[in-house]
């Protein structure tokens, strides 16, 4: 069957059940619609599509939080880490100032050295350190009891104070200043004899600040 048969047979069909006026009104209303469509292009064209809903996820199993390592500490955690109370014989502090130095924890090793002298200082009954002591009264007393022990002790005090007060990086250069002074303090201490216990002045007794103490670099400040 042809193309021009099959036509007039189907417009016939459909025109014995749709009138023609109302054929003739739907084709000019599509035509309209395809113009009007084809004219506002791409306007009416929605920017997004939907997105199509998502499948719920799995949720994993969350491990527990790792307890936190333990810090390491090298001294007396009831010592506050700025005091320069001993917490051990000088043996120990020397030991422990030349590991830290060959880790490169300059500042701790300083801190270890100073608490070696004040510690050599205690037990040749120079000073009486307690709690709260500052590292001026410390210069203060070793200087009142023994002169020659104030200029050492004040000249490792200063770069303490510089390095933990004044929050100042210690260096290898500071660490070796400060174990120079403490040999220095060790030969003067050595060449005089000890003192009983009861001839100990305590620290911030007061008396005049060695030149050098440091006191205008925090050194003054409480060694919590």
């Amino acid at each position: 069957m042809s193309f021009t048969r099959w036509w007039t047979e189907t417009t016939a069909a459909l025109g014995d059940h749709v009138p023609l006026p109302l054929v003739a009104l739907l084709l000019v209303l599509a035509t309209v619609l395809a113009a009007a469509g084809w004219y506002t292009y791409p306007a009416w064209v929605p920017r997004r599509f939907p997105r199509p809903r998502r499948l719920p996820r799995l949720r994993r199993r969350r491990r527990p939080p790792r307890a936190p390592r333990p810090r390491r500490v090298d001294t007396d955690a009831a010592v506050d880490p700025e005091s320069p109370q001993p917490t051990g014989p000088p043996a120990h502090h020397v030991s422990l100032a030349d590991r830290l130095a060959a880790e490169g924890r300059y500042d701790e090793a300083i801190r270890e050295r100073l608490r070696g002298m004040v510690r050599e200082l205690s037990d040749r009954g120079l000073v009486s350190v307690r709690p709260g002591t500052t590292v001026t009264e410390i210069v203060e007393a070793a200087a009142t009891r023994h002169p020659p022990a104030g200029p050492p002790v004040a000249a490792a005090a200063t770069i303490f104070a510089r390095v933990w007060y004044a929050q100042r990086p210690g260096t290898a250069d500071h660490d070796k200043q400060v174990r120079d002074h403490a040999a220095t303090l060790h030969r003067l201490l050595t060449d005089r004899p000890a003192d009983s216990s009861d001839g100990a002045v305590p620290a911030g007794s007061g008396g005049a600040v060695p030149a050098g103490s440091g006191g205008g670099d925090g050194s003054g400040e409480y060694a919590r």
